[in-house]
């Protein structure tokens, strides 16, 4: 991303978000999965999780007005966005950003750690919210009280990386009743947990959630901007 393509007002930033990259590509995870969709990638995570694919994200970045960023949503002709990270809630004006994008008639989904209120994106937005497991060394930084905000338009997604981890996340699931709030996602950790072996599991305890396989992933491996 060229710094002369965006507006940098130093002084405020008002209208602004710290951008790693805008791409075009398929959803690989989710309820749409599949489907082409524009990524917009904010920088910077206050998480440092084990698996995590996009650190680049973490520092760096371009500051950019909402009207270049939407201006480059809008040339791909794609009405499906996804408004990713790091972690997009830690920018304060990324909630402003979300409704505009709902205000303009795209249909939005926000990839957030769930270690930052979700109360702060609009409810027009499909809020897939993380539970960190212990596998990701961030267990901690899950905000519970998250779970009461949530609404059917949202999803919980959990990324296994070990059977330990898969009791774990298979206690949460009934310990807080998540398949009551919202679609749940049983996701293999990239590398980390065989993903054979994941789907039997869930089979095998009859579990009401979503398994899901990082499409872009078996499409382009760990490509950055795919």
């Amino acid at each position: 991303m060229n710094e002369s393509t965006a507006r940098y007002v130093p002084e405020s930033r008002e209208g602004m978000l710290k951008i790693t990259e805008i791409f075009h590509s398929l959803q690989g995870e989710a309820r749409q999965a599949g489907l082409p969709t524009v990524f917009v990638r904010l920088t910077g995570c206050p998480l440092r999780c084990t698996y995590c694919d996009s650190a680049y994200a973490f520092t760096g970045g371009t500051w950019m007005h909402f009207d270049d960023i939407t201006a480059r949503i809008q040339a791909h002709g794609t009405r499906h966005v996804c408004v990713t990270g790091g972690e997009p809630l830690a920018q304060k004006r990324c909630s402003e950003f979300l409704a505009r994008l709902c205000d303009l008639g795209f249909s939005v989904s926000l990839e957030t750690s769930g270690a930052v209120d979700i109360n702060l994106a609009d409810k027009r937005v499909s809020r897939v919210m993380d539970i960190k497991t212990p596998g990701s060394g961030e267990e901690a930084k899950n905000l519970w009280s998250n779970i009461a905000a949530l609404t059917p338009h949202d999803q919980v997604k959990f990324v296994i990386c070990s059977r330990e981890d898969y009791e774990w996340a298979k206690q949460i699931l009934s310990d807080k009743n998540l398949a009551d709030y919202c679609e749940v996602l049983f996701s293999p950790s990239w590398g980390q947990v065989d993903a054979t072996e994941l789907a039997e599991w869930i089979l095998q305890d009859h579990l009401p959630v979503r398994y899901q396989l990082q499409l872009h992933k078996l499409l382009w491996g760990d490509t950055p901007g795919k």
